[in-house]
């Protein structure tokens, strides 16, 4: 095989190939041996059948099946010994081909930029440490034990008011009739929280154990059966018990059933756990600014083919106008992105950076337990769509680069109170909201500065290096 490269313009070159007939020839003997042991054809032996009578009845499939193979192999070959690594999809170009012919094809490439990372272990960020007050630990075990929901008996004639756990049966009806669904044993609300039927426990208060006690309200739109949705219904209730909340006492019992050695082991577990709520959101700010750090970095030419597909991701949705009035910016924003990914990319092949299956599925199940009650749609999705597969491997390889990098480099590390740290993520969201594109500003308008404070950044996704398939033109 002879390979030259040839109209070299910057990134975008031509490499020729050659392979003479007798190598050509060769593969096609191979082939034709594959296969004269598996066809079968009337009036000859299993492995007899002569060459001529293959080639005349699957010599133009044959032919096709060997054209493919060493299209593969030899371009594949010809850009790695040449040290080129395609932006992009390569097109072949035939030029001469036939069975006991030469073949002779161009490859029309743009080729990826060679990237400087030596300087990212120079890169700076903060890495932040939240000092927690022991006020802000004792506040939050308060809250846990407010939420234990612990209530006690009420003597027979004390009547129920807001905040007590009231248990009732109940009969209803729907203009004098009985429907499906309307009845009810040890049914329990706590007034207060309208979480029954809208409007439901405020005609609870005032009842005492014992009392019989109606009570009519409208059935919910979302009610299971339709026909009964947005219907005024009558509930007779018999009263069978009233509590009224207790204190739940903090201490080593209360500590253990929480999970807990003791009160003292409940405090640093619970410190810890406000720390690390703070901390996921301050970590994405330092992966943020060292994404921001790297944009800063330089490369001599971005692929005009990967600028093109990126302006029609950040542009998807839009109207043709509102995309002409954006090109300018979305262009600026899409060479921001690729040259992010060029350099991460190139960081994580010389550091061997891989990932696992293990990896990938384990974020998978990150992403079920986001969405609790629809694993199984999640799951699904995923098993359908080997794209969102290949996104969430891309989303984990950038994680373990980034990760790698914070190794690296020298963080200015801080440690902060609680509400700096609020402060620094309003700051983070203010600046996030102000610095986004004009698509991503309306559709983010109404999120929340939690939400804001833990989205990723916006950079282009990053995929492990794989040899690249090449498609003949």
């Amino acid at each position: 095989m002879k390979v030259t490269i040839e109209n070299i313009k910057g990134l975008n070159k031509d490499i020729k190939v050659f392979i003479d007939k007798k190598t050509m020839n060769t593969h096609m003997d191979e082939k034709y041996e594959e296969i004269k042991n598996t066809v079968n054809l009337k009036g000859f032996r299993p492995g007899k059948v002569p060459r001529e009578i293959l080639k005349r009845q699957f010599g133009k499939a044959i032919f096709g099946e060997v054209l493919d193979k060493v299209l593969k192999e030899s371009s594949t070959k010809a850009l790695e010994d040449n040290k080129i690594k395609p932006a992009g999809q390569p097109k072949l170009d035939l030029k001469t081909y036939g069975e006991d012919k030469d073949l002779e094809y161009t490859i029309s490439v743009t080729e990826l930029p060679k990237v400087e990372i030596k300087s990212l272990e120079n890169i700076k960020f903060d890495e932040y440490t939240v000092k927690i007050d022991a006020k802000e630990t004792d506040k939050r075990i308060a809250e846990i034990a407010k939420n234990q929901n612990n209530f006690i008996d009420v003597a027979d004639d004390i009547k129920a008011i807001d905040g007590n756990s009231v248990t009732f049966d109940y009969k209803a009806t729907i203009d004098g009739k009985d429907f499906k669904g309307d009845e009810g044993k040890n049914t329990q609300l706590i007034l207060g929280k309208d979480l029954f039927i809208k409007g439901f426990d405020k005609q609870l208060l005032g009842v005492k154990k014992n009392d019989e006690k109606f009570v009519e309200a409208v059935l919910p739109e979302n009610y299971p059966q339709k026909e009964y949705a947005n219907k005024k219904a009558k509930f007779a209730c018999k009263i069978l018990a009233i509590k009224k909340p207790e204190g739940v006492k903090i201490d080593d019992v209360f500590a253990k059933n929480l999970g807990a050695k003791d009160l003292v082991d409940l405090k640093l577990l619970v410190s810890k756990q406000i720390n690390d709520e703070y901390k996921n959101s301050l970590d994405k700010l330092a992966k943020t600014q060292i994404l921001k750090e790297v944009e800063n970095f330089k490369v001599d030419e971005i692929p005009g083919n990967l600028i093109e597909e990126e302006v029609k991701i950040l542009s998807q949705g839009m109207s043709e106008e509102d995309v002409k009035k954006s090109k300018k910016n979305f262009e600026s924003i899409a060479k921001k992105r690729i040259k992010v990914g060029l350099i991460l990319n190139e960081f994580g092949e010389q550091n061997k950076i891989k990932v696992t299956e293990q990896e990938v599925q384990a974020e998978v199940q990150k992403q079920l337990r986001m969405m609790p009650g629809q694993e199984k749609m999640v799951m699904e999705f995923y098993q359908k769509n080997p794209s969102a597969l290949a996104s969430l491997r891309g989303t984990v390889y950038e994680e373990k680069i980034i990760d790698l990098i914070k190794t690296k480099s020298k963080p200015n590390k801080k440690e902060i109170t609680k509400e700096e740290a609020e402060k620094i993520l309003k700051e983070h969201q203010k600046q996030d909201h102000d610095n986004e594109n004009p698509k991503e500003k309306k559709d983010n308008d109404k999120k929340t500065i939690a939400k804001k404070a833990t989205a990723k950044p916006k950079t282009t996704k990053i995929k492990e290096t794989k040899k690249k398939k090449v498609s003949k033109k």
